[in-house]
């Protein structure tokens, strides 16, 4: 029996009708949902009529001959729910096309498909490293990534060496939807088959994608093999396993100033997106994590690599882009550890506007680029009773800019306050970001102590003409669960330690901070990024528990 797939979408006006007609022309139809079932049969009817007609065409002279018989007469069209009975034709186009009704169409047959699965995009990244994850972008409609079925293959290597005559595939042993190639694969390209599931025993027809290029060989040994010897397996029910990384974006290292100023000692292709890119996913994906909180996070790279790849690994992607900017904020849980409950992102000068912490406040922020804040609610999937606020946040860059953090994070407290004891009363909280301030900072004395007294120095780090002191204070007992790192950021006329995961004290508890790179491992390129390493800071790692 032939097929005639419908696709019915309740917040669409029109469904589509796809089939075949027997003279094996295609035929693809729009309709109103509304609309009665039986102007749709009579179109069809219309259509297998002008179908057979063109199948059939005869000469002029034989048209003459035949008069009136060579018009071909409309075939009777019904449709039949999947238990047999004939569908009434008042009954309205959405109703009345049912999975597993039949079409008739004259003497042809069709089993009608609903909304059967389909790919709505299936691509490859374009760099491909032996030893590195290969996570193919899938989007479906009425599907689940996690339910289509995976084939993969490689070119066949030309025998002894020559051109091949032709292409030609070999099937490999992985049917999973992430692929690693080995260093045996060196050279040749990839394909992937991929077949549209829904978990229910519904499949729809495959696609296939080639790689652009072949599989390349891998750098070697990167800084973070050693702490994926730590994070082998998805830590307890009880605890979480937290990250936060500040990734470099593609529109900061792409610049001539990047590549001879403040990176001229990595080589141009590791700075290169789609290399790092490679590095960047084997890492996160390594640290099986619960939590992840990324800084400096491309749109693209979001869209396109770090949410699809992490998506099958089991983690969900959260992600905040200002309009007109570049880059942004992303965060990432653990499907069945976690549930969003709710989402309450800021950007601090929005948030001044908006409600005025003080009107010098506000034009002092607005001197500066755009700083944000991503704030998200979770709920344990096994104990609903625990929840967290996880915080995410990428303050000010300036060596100067001291004041200017301390608003941004006075900004952010209060918001944290809001959600924090306000929309769910005594909630955990996680703060995770690169906060670009050091231990000795007012900042970290800020966020760590509870409070800053106006006469302190950062109130006037770039001078008195932008001195806007004051003192503030939040309700929160934080801590640096990873500590104070000698650095978390190291590049060739810097290293220091801006990066932090702050606890709440009074809720949860360190149980182990994943040890960071050794310095040797750190400057065997000579500092970040490098060939090894994918970003100029280093990522923090630790797992935490309720008390």
């Amino acid at each position: 029996m032939e097929r005639a797939v419908v696709r019915c979408v309740p917040s669409e006006p029109k469904l589509s009708l796809r089939f075949v007609l027997p003279d094996g022309s295609a035929r693809h139809m729009q309709r109103d949902q509304e609309e009665p079932l039986g102007r749709a049969l009579a179109r069809i009817a219309t259509n297998a009529a002008k179908g057979h007609g063109k199948a059939g065409k005869k000469s002029k002279k034989a048209r003459a001959e035949g008069g009136a018989e060579s018009e071909a007469a409309l075939p009777a069209v019904r449709l039949f729910s999947p238990d047999g009975a004939a569908v009434a034709e008042e009954v309205p186009n959405a109703a009345a096309w049912q999975d597993g009704a039949v079409l008739h169409i004259g003497d042809a047959r069709y089993h009608v498909e609903r909304n059967p699965p389909a790919l709505t995009e299936l691509s490859l990244p374009r760099s491909l490293l032996a030893g590195f994850p290969v996570c193919p972008k899938v989007s479906a409609e009425f599907a689940a990534p996690q339910h289509c079925l995976f084939r993969w293959f490689r070119e066949q290597r030309p025998a002894g060496g020559g051109d091949a005559a032709g292409e030609a595939w070999v099937e490999t042993a992985a049917a999973e939807r992430v692929f690693t190639p080995s260093n045996a694969l060196v050279g040749l390209r990839l394909k992937l088959r991929c077949t549209p599931g829904d978990g229910e025993q519904r499949y729809g027809p495959a696609r296939e994608v080639e790689s652009s290029g072949p599989v390349e060989a891998g750098p070697g040994a990167c800084t973070f093999d050693a702490r994926h010897l730590y994070t082998k397996k998805v830590c307890g029910r009880g605890s979480v396993r937290a990250v936060s990384y500040n990734i470099l974006a593609d529109t900061y290292a792409q610049t001539e100033f990047s590549r001879t100023v403040l990176y001229p000692y990595c080589a141009p292709y590791a700075l290169e997106i789609d290399y790092r890119q490679n590095l960047l996913k084997k890492e996160l994906a390594g640290y099986s994590a619960d939590l992840i909180c990324l800084q400096e996070v491309d749109k693209s790279v979001f869209v396109d690599s770090l949410a699809p790849a992490l998506d099958a690994f089991g983690l969900e992607g959260l992600f905040r882009i200002k309009e007109k900017q570049h880059e942004g904020l992303a965060t990432f849980y653990r499907r069945d550890k976690f549930s969003l409950l709710s989402q309450h992102d800021i950007a601090f000068s929005e948030a001044l506007l908006s409600e005025p912490l003080h009107k010098e406040l506000c034009e002092q922020l607005a001197k500066y680029p755009l700083v944000q804040e991503k704030v998200s609610v979770l709920q344990s999937t096994t104990d609903p009773s625990r929840k967290l606020c996880v915080a995410n946040t990428h303050l000010y860059w300036h060596p100067k800019g001291g004041h200017i953090r301390l608003i941004q994070i006075a900004v952010a407290m209060s918001h944290l306050k809001h959600v924090a004891c306000d929309l769910y009363p005594s909630i955990p909280v996680i703060f995770c970001g690169d906060f670009n301030s050091t231990p000795s900072s007012g900042t970290y004395s800020f966020i760590s102590s509870g409070g800053i007294a106006e006469d302190h120095e950062d109130w006037i780090s770039n001078g008195e003409e932008e001195r806007c002191s004051m003192s503030l204070s939040h309700p929160f007992k934080l801590l640096s669960a990873c500590g104070e790192p000698a650095y978390t950021n190291y590049v060739g006329g810097f290293h220091g330690c801006l990066d932090y995961i702050f606890i709440d004290r009074n809720a949860l508890e360190v149980e182990q901070v994943i040890p960071l790179p050794s310095h040797e491992e750190i400057t065997t390129h000579q500092a970040l990024p490098s060939v090894s390493h994918p970003s100029d800071h280093i990522a923090l790692i630790c797992d935490l528990k309720w008390k």
